[in-house]
């Protein structure tokens, strides 16, 4: 049995120590907006927080989170697509297939937690994600609005 705390719950779930995080919040818990993309944390589509970092939960076993530390989901990111990067995806129509934009989004916000006012290099530094149809420009304008707080930003 393992515990966790996920977007404020704490959750108990039997899966063995070795199954990565991503499984047990998508098939265990139910949050599929966390996505399955490589399964060797390349991609990215998998970025949950952990204590604000954010981290690739597809080769991350289970076992080697606590139950004192703090998981967030896209799910749990903010009430109502809130945050301001959610906020700049929207207005800035972000997306294009969509598939990786939970982990794009997840990884925004934790650079935007920790710089919030980043350089186009050191966006492009740290968001290291993949997008197969390309919306990096949007992506890079996404961050920088969100890190402005203009109309979708903070504030």
């Amino acid at each position: 049995m393992v515990r966790l705390n996920v977007n404020g719950s704490v959750r108990e779930v039997e899966v063995e120590p070795d199954t990565p995080l991503l499984w047990v919040i998508r098939e265990q818990i139910g949050l599929t907006g966390t996505k399955y993309g490589c399964g060797i944390a390349q991609c990215g589509s998998c970025t949950v927080h952990i204590d604000g970092a954010a981290v690739r939960s597809c080769s991350m076993p289970v076992s080697s989170v606590t139950a004192e530390q703090k998981i967030v989901t896209i799910e749990g990111l903010s009430a109502g697509a809130s945050h301001p990067v959610q906020k700049a995806w929207a207005q800035l129509d972000v997306p294009q297939c969509g598939f990786c934009q939970p982990g794009m989004i997840m990884a925004s916000a934790a650079l935007l937690a920790q710089n919030p006012r980043p350089s186009e290099a050191e966006i492009r530094a740290e968001i290291t994600n993949i997008c197969r149809c390309g919306t990096y420009n949007r992506v890079l304008a996404g961050i920088q609005l969100a890190a402005e707080g203009g109309e979708s930003g903070r504030g």
